[in-house]
């Protein structure tokens, strides 16, 4: 149910999708059954077990092992926008530096209009005011899966200013 959810606006129509932490491919898997081309999706899973497993399942799919707090610096398709990033990381895990780093490799990857789907087992959005506030974001609860295990809400975080005006340094 969580990943419906969380891929409900998404549809061919988006274009090309980034995925952060997908592990197993749930996500991905809710992405195809929407409708996205395999070959659309950029998935970003840190763990070479996982990543591995995500080019077998997803074979046309573009996996790439890396730190999504490094986004920069790996092989993402040159000149790309994504429609939309959808995120399986666990935010609220992490340090402020590493969130302001992720959120400069989405935010510098994103086409205008595109949204950043995130979850969370928090009551609040994992993504703090102030660094919403910094990278000219409005997050908005796009909805919430009281059937999870723990309860998980999802985000749907977007830009409320030009992109000129996003990057953040940490």
């Amino acid at each position: 149910m969580l990943a419906n959810l969380i891929t409900s606006e998404v549809d061919p129509s988006v274009g090309p999708v980034l995925e952060l932490g997908p592990g197993t491919g749930v996500f991905t898997q809710a992405l195809l059954r929407r409708g996205v081309c395999e070959r659309d999706i950029t998935l970003i899973e840190s763990a070479h077990g996982f990543a591995s497993l995500l080019r077998n399942r997803f074979p046309e799919a573009r996996v790439i092992c890396a730190d999504a707090a490094r986004l920069g610096a790996h092989n993402l398709p040159d000149g790309v926008s994504f429609g939309c990033a959808i995120s399986g990381l666990p935010l609220l895990n992490m340090s402020p530096k590493t969130v302001i780093a992720i959120l400069n490799g989405v935010s510098s990857r994103l086409r205008e209009g595109g949204a950043f789907y995130q979850f969370t087992y928090g009551l609040r959005c994992p993504v703090p005011y102030r660094l919403l506030d910094r990278f000219g974001f409005k997050a908005t609860l796009h909805g919430q899966v009281l059937r999870n295990f723990p309860p998980a809400r999802v985000y749907k975080i977007v830009r409320r200013r030009p992109l000129h005006c996003a990057s953040v340094t940490a």
